[in-house]
């Protein structure tokens, strides 16, 4: 029986070697867990239990169970590079089949999916066009390199302040002939300063996404009223050949508030109707059917570029429009409307947002990673690889976005490291060494022991 026991610690002390040299060889594989030999000590029973006593059998290899501890998080500089802070796992499919891993090394295969190096795809939330993340539903996650689709300018948000105490250009002026008669001042002329107060030049988009400027001229006209001039490439809005720009006015209030607003219907198109208009309501002006130019150097003349603005009409809020006593100028500016964008670079959150940049500084989601958790994660099972599977003993996987409940935050540009501890993986080796030496001296002593039995008879 002792050579049993013996050998039963032998073997034992052959598993903690085991263990221990496998995380030892693991100790700079990302995303590693080390591993521990967990024995008990084993005694034989009838159906009445066991005697009071009696001597044990031996030890048994009761678990090596996984130590689920953080690694270190160390950055790479890769941007598909990913380490989970806190709990979690990333979901892989392979044709369907679901494994989990914390090793975050991923890269683009040929169709631009998100990829482990054997090519095992990353799982996530997939987001439309507007850059919606539609959770629920896992997807192979994809970086899309397809340009992004221009979009005409719809509306402008612009906060300027008119300079209350400003000279007046009025828009008539005494008749030297006649004192009680006025004739027309100066004109308003864009190439003449003298006539206007200050302008404002917005860059604007057609359908096609080429860039156009839309100029505005400010001119203070009497106390508390300006007259705005709007042109776009230098012509008028509605008709490429022309100069004559569109006119609106604007009184404020003594608090320098607007008060009204109005337009002029000089300039604007009046067939087919209803697809001109130069109106304005709620302290914003609607520049609808406009007609981006495009000039032509062989006949240097203006004309129609083939594309066209939106239909629904062009918007410039003025809500945000003051009259302080104070210098004219613009204070802040907003426009939704962009050119084709090429997809310049790629940013991830700590929430897993995969956002894609493009050179027509616009942005947006482009999906989202999920990770999943598990309610018993020592009962995961290994795959090699870096991977685990569920079991029934693990429970089925909690998967949502990353910091949601108690799941953990993404590191981009980073990689978790193996959680082993060289230096108490090597005295554990030592201890090992040890066991496995004085489970062989039981035995080598037994041995002596029988021997000088058999020499007695």
């Amino acid at each position: 029986m002792s050579f049993n026991i013996g050998l039963s610690g032998l073997y034992a002390a052959n598993k903690q070697l085991d263990v221990t040299g496998n995380n030892i060889a693991n100790v700079a594989t990302t995303g590693f867990k080390s591993s521990r030999a967990e024995f008990a000590d084993a005694y034989s029973a009838s159906k009445l239990g066991v005697g009071s006593k009696t001597v044990g059998n031996g030890v048994t290899l009761a678990a090596v169970s996984q130590q689920f501890g953080q690694g270190d998080v160390n950055n790479t500089g890769n941007v598909l590079d990913m380490g989970i802070q806190g709990q979690g796992f990333f979901v892989l499919s392979d044709n369907g089949s679901l494994s989990y891993t914390r090793a975050g090394a991923f890269q683009t295969n040929k169709d631009n999916y998100v990829v482990t190096a054997d090519g095992i795809r990353l799982q996530g939330y997939a987001a439309d066009s507007t850059g919606k993340i539609a959770k629920g539903v896992l997807t192979d996650l994809k970086i899309d390199t397809s340009a992004l689709a221009p979009k005409s300018t719809t509306l402008i948000d612009q906060g300027i302040n008119l300079n209350s105490s400003a000279s007046p250009i009025p828009l008539t002026k005494p008749d030297p002939s006649n004192p009680a008669a006025t004739i027309p001042n100066a004109p308003f002329n864009p190439t003449d300063e003298s006539t206007y107060t200050k302008s404002f030049p917005t860059k604007v988009y057609d359908s096609q996404g080429n860039e156009h400027v839309m100029e505005q001229y400010y001119r203070k006209t009497d106390t508390n009223e300006w007259t705005m001039y709007t042109l776009v490439d230098g012509r008028n809005p509605y008709d490429p050949a022309s100069a004559t720009p569109l006119t609106g006015t604007m009184s404020f209030n003594s608090d320098g508030s607007i008060k009204a607003m109005s337009t002029s219907a000089a300039g604007v198109p009046t067939t087919p109707p209803g697809q001109y208009e130069f109106s304005v309501a709620n302290n914003t002006f609607t520049m609808k059917g406009w007609i981006p130019a495009v000039y032509n150097k062989t006949t240097n003349t203006w004309g129609p570029n083939g594309s066209s603005g939106n239909p629904d009409g062009m918007r410039l809020s003025m809500n945000s429009t003051t009259s302080y006593n104070t210098e004219t100028a613009r204070m802040s500016q907003s426009q939704d409307g962009y050119a084709t964008g090429i997809l310049s670079s790629l940013s991830i959150d700590s929430t897993g947002v995969m956002f894609a940049s493009f050179s027509n500084q616009q942005s947006r989601a482009i999906g989202q990673v999920a990770i999943a958790s598990f309610a018993n994660e020592q009962g995961l099972e290994q795959m090699g690889g870096t991977r685990w599977k569920e079991t029934f003993a693990s429970g089925i996987p909690g998967i949502d976005a990353p910091t949601t409940g108690t799941l953990g935050a993404i590191k981009s540009n980073a990689l978790e490291a193996s959680n082993v501890n060289l230096t108490n993986e090597l005295v554990e080796l030592i201890k090992a060494q040890s066991n496995y030496q004085a489970n062989a001296k039981t035995i080598s002593t037994q041995s002596t022991i029988m021997q000088t039995i058999i020499q007695m008879t």
